[in-house]
């Protein structure tokens, strides 16, 4: 059976790239609830400003982005 490798630049590069996306897209809904009033959950509110865009924004800085 045939194996597929990729170099771990390439890897980290693939994971850098969806967590910015993911960041950007929350950040977007958050923007989008604070400036033109659109519902958002509180608790998705409140666990995207308080957990996940902080920690994310910290692995993409480990990962040189």
């Amino acid at each position: 059976m045939a194996k597929l490798e990729i170099p771990w630049e390439v890897a980290d590069g693939i994971v850098v790239a969806a967590l910015k996306n993911h960041v950007s897209y929350l950040k977007e809904e958050i923007r989008l609830h604070t400036e033109e009033g659109e519902y958002l959950h509180p608790e998705d509110y409140h666990n995207s400003m308080v957990h996940l865009i902080p920690s994310m924004e910290k692995i993409i800085a480990y990962y040189g982005g």
